[in-house]
């Protein structure tokens, strides 16, 4: 049954490290996954769109969040697998994971700038969290990708 699925495509996606005046991150809990998981913005490139203006355009569809400073591209990619109960589910059964380019960003706004409750909403909480954590609290498929992020991160805020 999921030899179907083997064949899939990773999706092209973008993620974004959003980092306050004290390099608290944020992250979010997503409303298709209402339990204790919390995630940074990230989501899909559009046709046509290169991976920063992607990046930006998803932090701003998810959270309302403008202003923002480029701190770091961060090298390469990051890649991730569905695990086989959300193969043939999510992206509407189009990809097999994601392959994501991640970038570290400066929150240059007040915290009043972040909205959740967007025209699409994803998310039904948000918080600011130690970076140090971000790995603590991420869906056990992500996790590698998260402990690659907070190594990047790590080198931003020391």
């Amino acid at each position: 049954m999921l030899e179907k699925f083997e064949k899939l495509p990773l999706r092209s996606g973008v993620g974004i490290v959003v980092l306050n005046k004290n390099n608290k991150v944020f992250v979010a809990k997503r409303i298709d996954n209402p339990k204790n998981f919390w995630q940074m913005p990230q989501g899909g490139i559009d046709e046509g769109e290169n991976n920063l203006d992607a990046a930006l355009r998803e932090l701003e569809e998810e959270t309302s969040i403008r202003s923002v400073k480029l701190l770091k591209e961060i090298d390469g990619y990051t890649t991730y697998l569905l695990p086989d109960n959300l193969l043939g589910i999510i992206w509407k059964g189009k990809f097999k994971g994601q392959k994501q380019k991640w970038f570290i960003v400066k929150f240059m706004g007040e915290d009043s700038e972040i909205n959740i409750k967007t025209k699409h909403p994803e998310f039904l909480d948000w918080q600011w969290i130690d970076y140090k954590k971000i790995t603590e609290t991420v869906v056990d498929f992500k996790l590698h990708v998260y402990q690659q992020i907070q190594k990047e991160i790590e080198k931003v805020v020391n």
